[in-house]
């Protein structure tokens, strides 16, 4: 029987340890970000398999592979089944292609995905050992929301959310903004990257070490475990034969969804190529094709405001799975595989015309409402099908938030308001309570002292 799988900092200045540490952790003690020190493998039988199981059930099996020996396997099935119970729908949109609508859940975003599982894991660790966290989470749009509904209501957890002041939709703050209970939320005067560089500050400070601080951003391993399912669930459901390959286009922002993707390829999902779409923030795309990474600071301002990330944290776990280095700061201490890493991933940047064309385009030849991210995705997906055309190639582009939430951009494109679905109803009339701050880290500490200590 294979031993228990251990985590390992992307820095290597810190001990591995097992899933519970990492999860609750968050980042690593020498501000690394988790790895599996080995990726498991489903076998040719496991992949022909999922055509039968729904998506409950190959969650169960995918993170499984994970953390066999580190959670009962009964107790992780019953924690998959509870997190997955809305619809995972793969829109027609064209010869072969579909679109994965990950925008049904109960926040209408992508993120439901990673932070339903990521909240049931850390409170059955939490409940078996009597303890309290308070999670600190970044967001630049759609994860704040998501896991402050994910977590709200969790006795032995706070949650903090800090978000750009200026740069989320009306609709992304008050599904964060409204909840109150356990959840607080923090408007920043600055952009994500400085939120993300609050919350990792915060993580190294050796004076709040008592307050059991722990993060739910995708840099969290608890967050980047469930977002590898839903490629194998598209698959599973597309494929003409098991073995058949799929070009996934990826919406690119903090990369967290990007790695799913790449440990899906790793655990052996048939995958031709992998099309990483960013925004004008197009720091990636250019490393790929120079290998000189340069963040982008302050980070361009998109209507694809989740993506607008000028150096995505997930960074440094592609460049270690491809042989190099890269610290959380973004430099570069040993070059990846370069030619690997162009043979695996397509890597696009779109601009603000391409998303909005996108958007007018799929809606009137295909019937398709796309919001600005998911038009990110689209737009990549069809720019590597010009590229490299292959009739009747299988490609799925993701689209990771509903349109209703960007009724505003919906609007100035087609003309009306995008539907909204359940989970956005009665949002506006709600009452908001949240605090504003600079984006200055003694004050973000003295903030945490005064309302936590």
């Amino acid at each position: 029987m294979a031993t228990a799988i251990r985590f390992y900092s992307t820095n290597r200045r810190a001990p591995a340890v097992g899933f519970r540490e990492a999860l609750l952790k968050g980042l690593a003690p020498d501000k690394g970000l988790y790895m599996p020190e080995r990726i498991p493998r489903l076998s040719a039988a496991e992949i022909a398999a999922l055509a039968g199981m729904d998506y409950a059930a190959i969650a169960d099996l995918v993170c499984g592979k994970f953390l066999r020996g580190q959670i009962p396997e009964s107790d992780l099935a019953a924690l998959a089944r509870d997190a997955y119970d809305f619809p995972v729908p793969l829109e027609p949109a064209g010869d072969r292609c579909h679109v994965m609508r990950l925008d049904q859940g109960p926040t209408a975003s992508f993120k439901d995905f990673a932070a339903r599982m990521m909240g049931r894991l850390i409170n059955y660790y939490l409940l078996q050992g009597n303890e309290r966290l308070l999670i600190l989470t970044a967001t630049s749009g759609d994860t704040g929301s998501a896991i402050a509904n994910a977590f709200f209501g969790l006795k032995r957890i706070q949650v903090l959310v800090l978000f750009p002041d200026k740069e989320v939709t009306a609709r992304q703050r008050k599904q964060m903004t409204t909840l109150g209970g356990n959840v607080s939320i923090l408007a920043v005067d600055g952009k994500f990257d400085h939120c993300q560089a609050l919350v990792k500050e915060a993580f190294s400070d050796p004076e709040l070490a008592h307050m059991r601080l722990s993060s739910a951003n995708s840099i969290n391993i608890g967050r980047l475990l469930p977002q590898i399912v839903y490629y194998f669930y598209a698959h599973s459901r597309l494929r003409r034969r098991p073995d058949e390959p799929v070009v996934f286009s990826v919406p690119s922002g903090n990369f967290g969804d990007m790695m799913g993707g790449v440990l899906a390829v790793r655990m052996g999902l048939p995958v031709r190529r992998l099309v990483i779409a960013t925004n004008e923030n197009d720091e990636f795309p250019g490393f790929v094709a120079s290998g000189d990474y340069r963040p982008i600071a302050p980070s361009r301002n998109c209507i694809s405001s989740a993506m607008n990330v000028g150096h995505p944290s997930n960074l440094a776990r592609l460049i270690d799975l491809y042989g190099g280095s890269m610290d959380e700061k973004g430099h570069l201490g040993r070059s990846p595989d370069m030619e690997r890493l162009r043979r695996d991933i397509f890597a696009v940047s779109i601009t603000e015309a391409e998303t909005r064309q996108a958007i007018r385009s799929a809606y009137e030849r295909l019937g398709l409402l796309l919001e600005p991210h998911g038009a990110v995705g689209w737009a990549g997906l069809q720019k590597y099908l010009q590229e490299e055309p292959a009739p009747g190639q299988l490609c799925v582009s993701l689209e990771t938030a509903h349109p209703a939430k960007f009724p505003e951009e919906i609007r100035s494109i087609l003309g009306f308001d995008p539907p909204l679905p359940p989970s956005l109803e009665g949002l506006e009339a709600r009452e908001e309570s949240f605090a504003t701050l600079a984006s200055d880290y003694p004050a973000f500490k003295e903030f945490l002292q005064k309302k936590y200590s």
